[in-house]
């Protein structure tokens, strides 16, 4: 007769087995989730930052305002939207559905001092810093009346509401995990102006007081609305996107260089064919090529050092941050920033 289990028997019985391994696994969760809040609340050095908190560091009133075959369901601050009552699309497969538009929380975004700081992971290093022009080099050297920065920037793939499955079956979302899409300190071309030219040898037209003196208008466009996309070399109030670099030759504050930043990488994003347009009656049917940049198809919000997720908490490219940005930079640990990037979604749901 076998033994069923005997306290004295041999240890590689199979259901000793299953405990150990449970054990094992309930062990390594609990000192993954430790490190996680080590790392979520502590500093490393110079590096700062946290993880953002879906539930209370996002506005989510920044999905408004919805439409619906030209009708707008909930209201907020947006851009002209199709009017049609239906739509047809022929990819991936034949279909007739109903105009849709919201504002999808896609992207995030580093903007920091410190090469290789991840702010938006909890301001962990990921890599050797000393190593990489930028390392302590912003916003004090002085150029005669101007002061000038530099900036490295991580852009995460994050599509919030299709992994928090906040939208069960909606064709429309972006469906893909949370990655590290890109960093600057591995691309030769955001650290150097001159190298820059590769990608926008226009910017040569840009370069003179007329084509700059388009962006006030631009300012007061986006502090009002959304800046003028036929505009596409200002970055509103914030500066000139001319050439995509991390280099920012006006500094006028942390915030106003780091939202510069990242309307620079955005630019070169879509200039290298890496972000694609999304809105408007030609991203109906899915997304298509936008080699310039379209500025009113995003938002941003910070995340990092202040969560901006109460009242109007996203704001579009270019708009002053005057408007906003009082208590929103920290010496010490909120002189790197982190933002969330909303982006249009102009789509054709199909009906069920």
């Amino acid at each position: 007769m076998k033994t069923l289990y005997s306290p004295g028997g041999n240890t590689s019985h199979p259901r000793r087995k299953q405990d150990k391994n449970r054990y094992s696994r309930t062990t390594i969760k609990t000192i993954l989730v430790a490190i996680f809040l080590c790392i979520s609340t502590h500093s490393f050095g110079n590096c700062v930052g946290r993880f953002v908190n879906p539930i209370t560091d996002i506005c989510w009133s920044c999905i408004f305002p919805i439409t619906i075959s030209g009708i707008r369901v909930a209201s907020g601050e947006d851009t002209p939207n199709p009017r049609l009552p239906v739509c047809y699309c022929t990819n991936p497969i034949p279909r007739i559905g109903l105009p849709i538009s919201f504002w999808e929380p896609a992207r995030l975004v580093d903007v920091t001092r410190e090469p290789y700081c991840m702010v938006n992971l909890g301001g962990i290093y990921m890599g050797p810093s000393h190593q990489v022009r930028g390392h302590g080099t912003v916003g004090h050297t002085n150029k005669g009346n101007m002061r000038h920065s530099y900036y490295q920037v991580h852009w995460y793939i994050s599509p919030i509401l299709y992994w928090l499955e906040l939208l069960m079956d909606f064709s429309c979302l972006e469906r893909s995990s949370f990655d590290v899409a890109y960093i600057t300190e591995l691309d030769p071309l955001w650290g150097d102006d001159e190298l820059s030219f590769i990608l926008n040898p226009e910017s040569v037209l840009f370069g003179n007081p007329i084509a700059q003196s388009a962006c006030a208008l631009d300012c007061g466009m986006a502090s009002a609305g959304f800046g003028n996309d036929a505009f596409f070399w200002c970055g509103g109030c914030q500066g000139s996107i001319y050439p995509f670099t991390g280099s920012i030759p006006a500094h006028s504050s942390g915030i106003q260089a780091s939202l510069l930043a990242t309307e620079k990488f955005i630019a070169k994003l879509h200039r290298e064919g890496l972000l694609m347009g999304y809105a408007g009656k030609a991203g109906l049917c899915g997304k298509y090529p936008m080699p310039i940049i379209k500025k009113s198809q995003y938002k941003t919000q910070m995340t990092y050092p202040v969560p901006t997720n109460t009242g109007r908490g996203c704001h579009p490219l270019g708009r002053s941050d005057q408007l906003w940005s009082i208590g929103k930079s920290i010496p010490h640990k909120g002189e790197d920033f982190g933002y969330l990037i909303w982006r249009k979604r102009n789509c054709c749901l199909r009906a069920m």
